[in-house]
């Protein structure tokens, strides 16, 4: 299998099944020098770990980082050098599979995983689990340190904007979310009456063997300009490839996203002004990013996610030997993939920025013209 690294500056290879021994990462390209704050990436995968309330899937996880290289083992700082950090999994339960492993589930990966190459884990989902985001998680908090060293003013914040037919989008000024009120309550919406009903909504879909999808928002503030490159890849188009790599997302929005088509180019522009030395711009339907290069104002973007496959009632399949069969799914599973699919996403966005900065740095040097304020071009 190939394909399992993301990045080229900042690079992460990802390793584990849902079932094995373990999962993790290798970081490679993460400068030296930086004193790794272990509590905030232990904090980071426990937003994204299994059995952490009611509404997720009750599998017993810690998702305790180990890191087994890459640092000073006096300070604590980067050395460099590959960093590797292993989480292991303590509560697999395979034998939930074993009554139908030969069948294949509606809307997973198994049929594809066969066809493509003969064989599978069939003991859960293998590498097409959400549990492999773990590694990307323990990424991602790191890319967060490495950017808020360099841009102290930096703020990554992804939510719960809906689930099912529970929008909290007009109740919400979308720049004065933070991550305290996401956390708050256990659905990551952070509109409380909103919380309140999406709670319901998944404990009923949950009931009834059902599973609900909805919609993230993700706001980055503090990004300077810069970011991204102008043809393929754009910064939008790496950000959209981030999350369409993850389990479940099935369509990314960035700015006025589909609405946009509404509006005419009058309409839909955005109109440049200088507030003293900072550039910005009367509104941000372009969300931030425009040639795919970030513009500095707000990155806005819109992630959907459909309901988890494997529901708790009966339903028609097939299987590995040419017979058509009713399948009734076992396992503990999420509900509703969005609550936990927050920390991804914030850390999915730190992988890309932290590349994109890197790449940036390497090529006109740390600071650029755009963090100079206006720029004087000599008449042209």
């Amino acid at each position: 299998m190939a394909n399992n690294t993301f990045g080229h500056a900042f690079r992460v290879t990802t390793f584990g099944e849902s079932h094995g021994a373990a999962v993790g990462c290798v970081i490679d390209g993460c400068p030296p020098g930086l004193t790794l704050d272990h509590a905030a990436v232990a904090a980071f995968l426990a937003r994204r770990r299994p059995g952490q309330s009611h509404l997720v899937t009750p599998r017993n996880e810690d998702d305790a980082p180990e890191f087994l290289s890459g640092l000073d083992l006096e300070t604590g700082k980067t050395l460099g050098t590959p960093i590797a950090v292993v989480v292991r999994n303590q509560d697999q339960r395979s034998g939930s599979y074993s009554e139908w492993w030969h069948t294949y589930r509606p809307s997973h990966a198994d049929f594809g995983y066969d066809a493509k190459y003969g064989i599978r884990a069939w003991q859960g989902g293998g590498r097409s689990s959400a549990r492999e985001t773990v590694g990307r998680v323990a990424a991602g908090a790191i890319a967060e340190q490495l950017l808020l060293s360099r841009f102290p003013a930096l703020r990554i914040c992804a939510w719960v904007e809906r689930v099912h037919t529970i929008d909290a989008r007009a109740l919400l000024d979308p720049l004065a979310v933070e991550r305290a009120q996401v956390d708050a309550h256990p659905t990551r919406c952070p509109h409380t009456a909103s919380a309140v009903a999406i709670e319901t909504a998944i404990l009923t879909a949950k009931k009834q063997g059902d599973s609900l999808g909805g919609y993230i928002r993700l706001i980055v503030q503090g990004l300077p300009p810069g970011f991204g490159e102008p043809v393929f890849d754009k910064l939008d188009a790496l950000l959209a490839q981030a999350f369409m790599s993850l389990p479940a997302c099935k369509g990314v929005e960035v700015g006025s996203g589909f609405s946009g088509a509404d509006a005419s180019g009058l309409e839909h522009n955005d109109h440049y002004a200088w507030q003293g030395s900072t550039m910005t711009t009367a509104t941000n339907r372009s969300g931030g990013i425009q040639g795919g290069i970030s513009n500095g104002m707000p990155l806005d973007l819109r992630l959907v996610f459909k309901p988890t496959a494997t529901v708790l009632k009966p339903q028609p399949s097939a299987d590995d030997a040419g017979n058509n069969v009713e399948l009734q799914a076992k396992g503990r599973h999420d509900p509703c993939v969005l609550p936990r699919a927050v920390p991804i996403v914030e850390a999915m966005t730190a992988l890309v920025l932290a590349d994109c900065w890197l790449r940036q740095r390497g090529q006109v040097g740390d600071p650029w013209p755009g963090l100079a304020g206006p720029l004087h071009r000599d008449g042209r």
